[in-house]
This record gives C-alpha cells, sequence and structure tokens, in this order.
C-alpha cells in the first residue's frame, strides 16, 4: 500500500468543538484497542534495567491521559520523574495533572508547535521522547528533520503509529463498533494509509551517529520504532513474539547501528 499523506478533520476543528472533544475520547479508546501503554511500557521497562529515567517529553502529547495511564503502568519504579508535554493545543486538564503529581511525576504543558519547540534555542536533553499516533501526520521531509531535531536531544526515543497494511485498515473501518463519531472513523482510515511498514522510519533517523534502531509490527494494528543512542544505559529490548502477526522485517545496515529486531515492543 502507497503511502498517502491527507489532512484529518480532528487538525481543523478547534479544541472546545464538541466534534473535536469527542474524538478525543474516542482516541482514548483507540490507545486501549491498540494496545499503546502496554507497548511503550513493556519497551521502557525493558530497557531502562540498570537505571530509571529522570526526563520524558511527549511529543503531539494531545490532553495527555496516554502519558498518564502510562505513568501508572511505569510506577512506582519510575518516580521523580519530569514530564513535558508538546502540542498545539492546551488540552491537559487539572485532574490529569494531579494525577500525575500523585504519582510522583512533576509535569508541564507546552502549547506550541513541535517544531518550534525542538528548536528552541539551547534545548535541554531529556532521557526519553516519545510520540503515539503522531509521525504518521508528517510528509518524508518534514518527518526527516522531525526525527533530526528529535534524535539531538533524546537518549531514547520510541514512537508507536499505524500499520499501514489492509488489515490495519479493516480494523479502522471498525472504529463505530467502539463509538468512534464520523471524525474518528474519517480520521482513522486516513491515519492507516499514512502510517509505516518495514524499516521507514529507521531509514530517515540521522545517520552519522551510533544508535540502535528496532522497527517492526507490534500488536495487531501498531507499528511500533525505538532508537537508542549507544554508550546510554538503556537498551532496546526483543521481547517475545506472542503478539505479532507475520515475519520479522529485517532493518537495513548503514551508517547505523543495528540492534535486535523486537517481536513484541
Amino acid at each position: 500500500m502507497k503511502r498517502e499523506i491527507e489532512s484529518e478533520l480532528i487538525d481543523e476543528l478547534l479544541a472546545d468543538d464538541p466534534r473535536a472533544m469527542r474524538s478525543r475520547r474516542d482516541l482514548r479508546r483507540v490507545h486501549r484497542w491498540m494496545g499503546h501503554t502496554r507497548i511503550m511500557a513493556r519497551t521502557l521497562d525493558a530497557a531502562f534495567t540498570d537505571r530509571i529515567p529522570r526526563s520524558i517529553v511527549e511529543l503531539g502529547a494531545g490532553d495527555g491521559t496516554l502519558l498518564l495511564r502510562l505513568a501508572k503502568r511505569l510506577a512506582p519504579r519510575w518516580n521523580q520523574m519530569r514530564a513535558v508535554l508538546v502540542d498545539r493545543q492546551r488540552l491537559l486538564a487539572s485532574q490529569t495533572k494531579a494525577e500525575f503529581e500523585a504519582l510522583s511525576w512533576h509535569v508541564e504543558s507546552v502549547e506550541t508547535d513541535v517544531f518550534d519547540w525542538l528548536e528552541r534555542p539551547n534545548p535541554e536533553a531529556c532521557d526519553v521522547t516519545i510520540a503515539t499516533l503522531f509521525l504518521h501526520h508528517f510528509r518524508e521531509g518534514d518527518l526527516r528533520r522531525f526525527l533530526s531535531l528529535a534524535a539531538r536531544q533524546t537518549g531514547f526515543f520510541l514512537a508507536c503509529d499505524p500499520e499501514r497494511a489492509y488489515f490495519s485498515l479493516c480494523g479502522a473501518s471498525l472504529l463505530g463498533l467502539i463509538g468512534g463519531n464520523y471524525v474518528t472513523r474519517h480520521d482513522g482510515k486516513i491515519s492507516v494509509r499514512a502510517g509505516f511498514v518495514e524499516n521507514e522510519l529507521s531509514d530517515l533517523w540521522p545517520a552519522g551517529e551510533d544508535w540502535r534502531l528496532v522497527e517492526r509490527q507490534a500488536g495487531l494494528f501498531t507499528h511500533c520504532f525505538a532508537a537508542q543512542r549507544i554508550g546510554d544505559s538503556a537498551r532496546v529490548a526483543s521481547p517475545a513474539a506472542s503478539e505479532t502477526r507475520g515475519r520479522p522485517s529485517d532493518v537495513r545496515e548503514g551508517e547505523k547501528r543495528i540492534g535486535p529486531l523486537p517481536r513484541r515492543c
């Protein structure tokens, strides 16, 4: 399936538009349906066995509820964390922020374009950067730029996006069964067509530095990509195959150091 990028309805609606608010609630169910918090928690838990990170950034964070669910899975081992939520709209609710604080996670919401944030003067490096259902919004040139900027200021990058496959497209056509509104159903199919397969993200990751990359399908509908800077005490995990379909894809070796491919992120 050829990759196609189209505008999503959610990006054209105001934050307080009832259709957008409903679609954001739908998105929480989509994250659970796709198993994103489970995938990311297992990857991060397995990667950071020798030390606990102290800072995490979510790019395209939305209302912060995905990171909150992830924090609940990682706690109490991951505590005293500094979390930065970057999004064009300030959607973090006071209740969500209070739940972060109860986990000893200090959270900061930054309302800005993600490129403006990544290109800020004297950026502070963070231990972990995550992005979920976000990378598929970008065309190749912008995506290459995004990954290059992110790589300069993190030691571990983790992303989950739709797997661009007909099976995933069939799944997107069923979003109405979990209560998805028109915006969610419309955008779901667009997201799949703009998703990723094989080593497409690895090929766009900046060369010239030592990184260990893993990339493949995880769960039923998710394409998972992780990058770890060599020399960092974290390691990219390679879990068992019980949650994947199909055969693993080989990551092409170039100027990057390639680690084992995860069969279950």
